[in-house]
């Protein structure tokens, strides 16, 4: 373990954000990242407990030996650790920004948990500076040829797993730049662009072909002995009210970002409201702020979230408690106030201004009508499944749900076709499509070897 009293004479210390004035001057990253010597005795703090619940199935999805790398951290062993770190995590340097850090909410030490997720992004761009991390290239080829449609979390991993295992595997991706959610979905001061294509370039280096600016169809992939189709959960939910999807307002902004020019949807001078309480939502209020825009309001459906753990959600299951993000966060210092609006939709559109309505449930209360500005609705509802024009063309019909799940729970649909990612498995966290992918990487991998003709 680290040091045996070091939970008790540490305290908990995270990655801070930049200042908030600073910071919103800009799409740089958000944080400040941290010595090593700090990040060695965050790692003291890891108790490596007897049921290490970090790692369990309530905690890291991808079963990250937590306090083993933890433990080489502290010791100073830190080429050890990110080997130890690189065993069982594709990706360290998106997880290691994005993920909500379930094996935290599930550390023993509960709300003084070890920092794991600063350790771990310590650990892999330690390994980038000082050129630990380099190609690795199978040393022996299977002749065996394996397409992944779509280039988000799951299709990269899913493509990195499958390349180690010695298949040629090409990477299908419609956009211009590969990367999916990672690229496009998520902005820029959460996860900086020049990091996801780092990842791109190296999984290159390693023998993975990407083919971009393409829309995938069963001729392209018909060539191929066997096909994941990793297309994301990407049919966004409606309202009864025109507005822009996040999505699409989140890649334009990042766009910008990556061109230096002006966005095709900008907020700049303009009153947002914002539908949708999620991580998305929040994006979107940070993206906002940062535009210049004039206002920014966050409806909310739902009651607000209790500020202690509900009963029937103890520990170590991931705590339904409030949280306030960057974005209400930069919010609340640019306004002086919560942008967030609870138990509360929108009823109707007006001219630069919406006529909101109070909910009980899902159902509007007469009588609490209240107008708001608004010159940009997005809309930030989350998503109802995979695109239909993808399931019709490789001839799969999504569940109820909108998944491409087959009925035995498996990635296997059909013949040499397989899903992954939020396509299977419908919305979640970049780990867990991590997870999903390298899942499914080790089914086709036996597909391939069993008798795939």
């Amino acid at each position: 373990m680290g040091k045996p009293t070091g939970f008790m004479e540490i305290s908990r210390v995270e990655n801070p954000y930049r200042d908030a004035s600073e910071r919103l001057r800009d799409f740089d990253d958000l944080h400040v990242s941290q010595p090593a010597d700090a990040r060695r005795a965050q790692a003291s703090r890891c108790m490596n407990c007897g049921v290490p619940f970090c790692q369990s199935e309530f905690g890291c999805p991808l079963n990250n030996l937590i306090p083993e790398w933890n433990d080489l951290l502290y010791r100073g062993m830190e080429r050890e650790a990110l080997a130890r770190l690189l065993a069982t995590a594709p990706f360290p340097e998106f997880t290691g920004r994005v993920c909500p850090a379930l094996c935290e909410k599930a550390c023993n030490l509960e709300s003084e948990a070890t920092t794991n997720r600063d350790n771990e992004l310590y650990l892999i761009e330690t390994g980038f500076e000082r050129g630990w991390v380099q190609p690795r290239i199978p040393r022996q080829r299977t002749g065996r040829r394996v397409a992944v449609v779509g280039s988000g979390p799951a299709g990269l991993a899913a493509a990195d797993l499958l390349n180690r295992l010695g298949h040629a595997v090409t990477v299908i991706e419609r956009a211009d730049r590969a990367g999916g959610l990672l690229m496009y979905g998520i902005p820029n001061m959460k996860l900086p662009k020049a990091v996801v294509q780092r990842r791109i370039d190296l999984m290159e280096a390693e023998g993975v072909r990407f083919l971009l600016n393409t829309e995938a169809t069963p001729e392209i992939t018909n060539a191929f002995d066997a096909v994941l189709l990793c297309g994301g959960a990407k049919r966004p939910r409606a309202l009864n009210v025109k507005g822009v999807f996040a999505v699409d307002y989140l890649t334009a902004a990042t766009r910008a970002v990556l061109s230096g020019g002006a966005p095709a949807i900008d907020a700049r001078g303009r009153h947002v409201v914002v539908v949708g309480g999620g991580d998305t939502g929040n994006d979107c209020v940070g993206t906002a702020l940062r535009q210049g825009c004039a206002s920014v309001v966050q409806l909310e459906m739902l009651p607000a979230p209790p500020v202690d753990r509900p009963c029937g959600n103890p520990w170590p299951q991931w705590p339904r408690t409030l949280r306030t993000d960057y974005g209400q966060l930069e919010a609340i210092h640019r306004q002086g106030a919560d942008p967030r609006i609870y138990e509360t939709t929108v009823k109707r559109l007006l001219s630069g201004r919406i006529e909101t309505v109070k909910l009980k449930g899902f159902d509007p209360i007469p009588g609490t009508e209240r107008v708001l500005p608004c010159d940009l609705l997005l809309i930030a509802a989350g998503f109802v499944g995979c695109e239909t024009a993808t399931a019709m063309r490789f001839g799969v019909s999504p569940d109820p749900r909108g998944r491409m799940m087959p009925e035995d729970g498996s990635h296997h649909l059909r013949d040499k076709l397989f899903s992954a990612g939020d396509m299977r498995t419908g919305q979640s966290l970049v780990v867990r499509a991590l997870a999903d992918g390298r899942a499914a990487a080790m089914e086709i991998d036996r597909y391939l070897k069993e008798g795939a003709q």
